[in-house]
């Protein structure tokens, strides 16, 4: 498929990072909403651990943060890992979308961090996650048309599945406490909108981006969606599951509900992790449908990418454009590649 970026080591570590950075961040905003939404209901164990989690997610953030900006520099250098420390390449990096996303997640991972402070703190950490959202704005599909409806479908796409995934360990601790029936059955009720946030602001990035529903079928972002929203059309049927019948188990005290309970939330967190790379993978190496264009045809007639067609310019897979380019953050010409954030 013309839209399927070539796969070498550079990319599959690339792939690897950013699904890393992805479950960093929602783990870290996680935290914090987890911790802001249910102060008074969960026991200072579970919410010690969830604001514990937050930070040590924030500071892993802030590491594969760095980490990408290499990979990143090897990847549009086209020397291989020894492009990952080139000054020059680095720079490129800087001046890309990168590294505007850069500073919004890297000012609001250090926000974060003051989760550990008074309330005062949390408040400060909840701007920061608002931060990290809204930085995954500044960077890969979302760039495309129309932006600002795509930019806000994406940050409350982020925030709802940041809610789900920060909330599955302390949960899992919960269900060992003697309130944690009831914390987990008032997460159950909470949680339905945020799957219902989750589900309508996710299919309708889907769409704007596929552009039709056989677009699905017949390209490499297409595929790989639809893999990805199989993982997740199970993760909610387990979610169902935990709602619907372990967790009242778990309040009428039968016996064996918190080991099934905890067995699966930890499956839960399996799907998850499958989950985040997918998302990796279709961010890295798939352009979406709705960015491929008739303005440049191959030799066999298949529509490029319209990053390859002079007359639009949308980020996609690592593409050599061999012409001189002036950098949306600088006023002098360089020689670039394209590529996904």
């Amino acid at each position: 498929m013309t839209e399927l970026a070539p796969i070498d080591g550079v990319v599959v570590l690339a792939i690897l990072a950013k699904a890393l950075g992805y479950g960093a961040a929602l783990l870290a905003m996680g935290g914090v909403l987890f911790t802001l939404l249910f102060a008074k209901r969960a026991e200072e164990s579970v919410l010690r651990l969830a604001r514990h989690l937050a930070v040590g997610a924030a500071i892993a953030g802030l590491a594969v943060l760095a980490l990408r900006f290499g990979i990143r520099a090897a990847r549009i250098s086209g020397m291989g890992f020894e492009g990952a420390t080139d000054p020059m390449m680095l720079g490129f990096v800087w001046d890309s979308p990168l590294g505007t996303a850069a500073i919004w997640r890297g000012v609001g991972e250090l926000a974060i961090l003051a989760i550990l402070l008074s309330r005062v703190g949390q408040w400060i950490a909840l701007v920061g996650s608002l931060a990290v959202a809204f930085s995954f704005a500044q960077v890969g599909h979302s760039l495309g048309e129309p932006r600002a409806v795509l930019a806000v479908l994406l940050v409350l796409h982020l925030l709802a599945a940041a809610f789900w995934v920060g909330a599955l360990l302390p949960l899992r601790k919960a269900a060992l406490t003697p309130n944690g029936a009831d914390l987990l059955h008032h997460f159950g009720s909470v949680a339905a909108y945020g799957v219902a946030v989750l589900i309508v602001a996710g299919a309708a990035l889907a769409w704007l981006l596929s552009g039709s529903l056989a677009a699905l079928f017949g390209t490499a972002y297409g595929l790989v969606l639809l893999i990805k929203i199989v993982i997740v059309s199970a993760l909610l049927c387990i979610a169902a599951l935990n709602k619907l019948r372990f967790v009242p188990a778990l309040r009428a005290e039968k016996r064996g509900a918190t080991i099934v309970l905890r067995r699966s939330i930890s499956i839960e967190m399996l799907a998850v992790v499958l989950i985040l790379l997918a998302t990796a993978t279709l961010t890295s190496v798939t352009t979406p449908p709705i960015n491929l264009c008739d303005g440049l045809r191959s030799e066999a007639g298949a529509a490029k990418p319209c990053y390859e067609c002079p007359l639009r310019a949308v980020s996609g897979p690592t593409v050599k454009v061999g012409q001189w380019q002036k950098s949306p953050r600088s006023s002098r010409s360089r020689r670039v590649q394209r590529t996904t954030a």
